[in-house]
């Protein structure tokens, strides 16, 4: 299978190419040119092996350049049941809130907590194969910008990886106290981690700039080195995504909670449209969902979008108690409206220049047409969130963190508006614990907080019962090794300076 760039049709390169480049020269990103199709029989297959069986299957239909045994090798060293607490790593909670059934694919029981894991412990897999296939010798520097979970999650899956190396900036002001504690007390001797004086996405128009700026480029050519990403932005990143969608149909399937052949809608809290856009990929490929239920917070850039057609960025920016949602941009919207145009780069392009030029675009008829029909887009402030959170726990004693309880706030206004009881696989994307201050308020509002974040971990846990995550109760002794910080118009120069290139 080939792989084209959003914004350059005429740009393809093999799947290898695109992970290894991550992102295309023209500021594009890699798409696959066609989606294989899986009928019946193939889930019929896919419903009596694990986890690990269905995430080869779909590997194998999209790296097509990758042997049989390269899969396997990725897939066996990033699933264990050591990493993620089982042998199925994304299972399915049942819960009930208010008399409806709530389907949570539970996301987070990887090594950070977040439900990055599941992809970024396999992209360094895939990475270091497509290396040795397309630039063999060079080092990979990886540029990530994070709102808080993939930064930690693609520190862990890169740390100490041979011919690799990697920088996170994350928004100073911008993430949890548990998420910076994670980054900055990353260990591995290739990694580097830096705040910058702004929001997710002054970082991540940051990371693009220095990806596309060809001096830059050079200068890490001279030193045997090209960039790579660990964002979704990444191919890599978005394709075992698709996965576990996948998965958890078969799971709901062998638990006999629908049919096989039954639709689901699916409900993700949505920050930079690329776990949402992973399950419109796996219904390209025949997974039968009826409706895309698009969850933001305050920054509603996204609902706003999907009922008028209109993206528009220029609005105030907000910072809540779920961070990792706090964004304005959000990339990954330009792969679906790539295939929404017929796969038109030329207008794709359009809207991507607009959006930098102007801070906002309007799609055409047609597609806001296809959008308004496939996608459904809700926001839930702070206030409600809290709530949500304390209704679920009163109820039925679930515990669920800030992202996760405003996938479930939306899901509610969707019932309610829309009267539609089509099953549902709300994505669960952290561990409560990860978020702390803000579960642990809502649990017990009149609760007086503990000082430290540590304090509010064992306060929560003392309340609910919910087990803490290894990976988190850890945190608490290790040593603080990054500091940094620096302004948006100084990230190109602490790159450089981190790598050691003058």
């Amino acid at each position: 299978m080939l792989y084209n760039s959003t914004q350059n049709a005429k740009e393809v390169v093999s799947a290898a190419q695109a992970i290894a480049q991550g992102i295309s020269k023209d500021g594009g990103l890699f798409v696959p040119q066609e989606f294989p199709k899986y009928d019946e029989n193939t889930f019929k297959a896919l419903l009596k092996t694990d986890y690990k069986g269905r995430a080869k299957k779909v590997f194998s239909d999209f790296l097509s350049d990758f042997t049989e045994e390269e899969i396997n090798d990725c897939v066996e060293k990033a699933y264990t049941a050591q990493k993620f607490g089982g042998e199925n790593p994304a299972p399915i909670s049942y819960c009930n809130l208010d008399g409806t059934t709530l389907n949570i694919l539970e996301l987070w029981h990887g090594p950070t907590c977040a439900f990055k894991d599941m992809a970024l412990q396999i992209l360094p897999h895939l990475l270091t194969k497509s290396l040795k296939k397309k630039y063999d010798g060079k080092t990979a520097v990886i540029l990530v910008a994070t709102s808080g979970d993939t930064g930690k999650a693609a520190l862990e899956g890169f740390k100490d990886v041979d011919h690799t190396k990697i920088v996170v900036f994350y928004p100073v002001d911008g993430v949890s106290p548990m998420q910076k504690h994670q980054m900055n007390t990353q260990e591995g001797s290739n990694v580097r981690v830096c705040a910058i004086r702004g929001n997710f996405d002054d970082a991540q128009t940051g990371v693009k700039k220095i990806f596309t700026t060809p001096s830059v480029a050079e200068k890490l050519a001279e030193n045997n080195m090209l960039f790579s990403s660990a964002n979704s932005i990444n191919w890599g990143r978005l394709l075992p995504q698709i996965v576990y969608y996948i998965s958890a149909y078969c799971d709901l399937v062998n638990d006999g909670k629908i049919e096989l052949g039954d639709k689901i809608n699916v409900v993700v809290p949505t920050g930079n449209f690329g776990n949402i856009l992973a399950s419109y990929y796996a219904s390209l490929m025949g997974l039968p969902i009826n409706k895309f239920i698009c969850a933001s917070n305050s920054n509603n850039v996204l609902t706003d979008f999907i009922k008028t057609g209109v993206y528009d960025k220029n609005r105030n920016f907000y910072t809540t108690i779920s961070p990792s949602m706090d964004i304005l941009v959000s990339s990954n919207l330009e792969r679906l409206l790539y295939k929404l145009s017929g796969d038109n780069d030329e207008v794709t392009r359009g809207w991507m220049n607009a959006l930098k030029s102007e801070g906002k675009y309007e799609v055409s008829d047609n597609v806001k047409a296809v959008i308004n029909d496939r996608f459904y887009g809700g926001f839930c402030d702070d206030k409600n969130t809290e709530a949500t959170i304390h209704e679920l726990f009163e109820q039925d004693k679930y515990l669920c963190d800030t992202h996760t309880a405003v996938a479930i706030n939306v899901y509610k206004q969707y019932v309610e508006e829309t009267g539609d009881k089509t099953p549902s696989v709300i994505a669960s994307t952290a561990s409560p614990y990860k978020f702390s201050k803000a579960v642990l308020e809502a649990v017990e509002p009149n609760t007086a907080l503990p000082e430290t974040e540590f304090d509010m971990v064992e306060e929560l846990h003392k309340i609910s019962g919910v087990e803490v995550p290894a990976p988190l109760a850890s945190l608490k002794n290790k040593v603080v090794r990054f500091s940094d910080v620096t302004e948006v118009n100084a990230m190109e120069d602490y790159v450089l300076g981190a790598l050691g290139i003058e």
